[in-house]
């Protein structure tokens, strides 16, 4: 089916009780990787890129990748645009087709954070395109070895930040963290705060890291978008790594670029049924 638009694929989460990963893409193998996991489980999922990423291909490039896989496949998918930094972001990422942005002011003053989200909001509104925004930054800390566990979202700045940008989506931190070398610390009774009083569903981001005993509490508690790049990126590299490892000389790109797609496959595939807590050895493939 065509790329859903994201203001429906959210309403079509929220009202299934899914919990959709967000997958962080690079390139072609791991694009592909990515969408045959998500066609083998029958379950909604974003893919997804940064504009750091973004810069090998380009947002079009992207968009042709995989709106062409989409098409052949009969579960819902929302291409998403991770981590905009800019209002440049947002514009190269809607006019090339996405059906979902994040603007990402996390780490300015409130106010300045609420001004950036809001243009961003008004400009995706003319094209009927969904607002991921981020509440809940490192600010105002001397100390450069600060833990990003321990920087958490205010719940009382929550439904005035919603309220002033209009964002559909709201990114917090509770503890979670980005990347594999810090420790994610997820302080629940915040998050079920937060999920009191948050009039829009919640995105949690550093979903590699996270226990999944704690990620499959996560839908009881309005999230509905967890983001997973580190694992992804890690099965890739080491799936390259080991076919080096095997033979110095090892000269078939294509054969080990396949191996690596498949290597982030089965990764993707593994996390979309722990994210739902679904048993992979009774699982048929049903859509969810």
């Amino acid at each position: 089916m065509p790329l859903v638009n994201g203001h429906q694929f959210i309403r079509q989460l929220e009202n299934k009780r899914v919990l959709a990963g967000a997958f962080n893409t690079t390139n072609l193998e791991t694009t592909l990787g990515i969408l045959n996991a998500i066609e083998r489980s029958n379950v909604p999922n974003f893919i997804q890129i940064a504009p750091t990423n973004a810069r090998l291909s380009g947002y079009d490039y992207i968009y042709e990748m995989v709106q062409r896989r989409a098409a052949q496949m009969d579960v819902a998918i929302s291409l998403h645009l991770d981590h905009g930094r800019n209002m440049d972001d947002i514009r190269q990422a809607v006019r090339a087709g996405f059906t979902s942005v994040m603007i990402d002011g996390a780490a300015l003053p409130f106010e300045e954070n609420i001004k950036l989200t809001r243009q961003a909001v008004e400009f995706c509104q003319n094209y009927n395109v969904p607002v991921e925004a981020e509440l809940g930054a490192i600010l105002g800390k001397e100390d450069d070895h600060v833990s990003e566990a321990d920087c958490k979202t205010d719940p009382q700045q929550v439904v005035e930040f919603v309220r002033e940008t209009g964002c559909d989506l709201l990114a917090i931190s509770v503890g979670n963290v980005h990347g594999l070398d810090d420790i994610p610390r997820i302080d629940l009774p915040l998050l079920t705060e937060i999920a009191q009083i948050t009039p829009i569903p919640l995105v949690i981001h550093g979903g590699s890291g996270i226990a999944d005993s704690i990620l499959q509490q996560f839908v009881n508690h309005r999230v509905v978008k967890v983001n997973i790049a580190s694992d992804l990126r890690r099965s890739f590299i080491t799936s390259v790594g080991h076919a080096w490892q095997k033979n110095h000389n090892e000269a078939n790109l294509a054969a080990v670029m396949a191996d690596a797609r498949q290597a982030v496959e089965h990764e993707v595939y593994a996390k979309i049924l722990r994210l739902n807590d679904i048993s992979e050895a009774a699982y048929a493939g049903d859509p969810v």
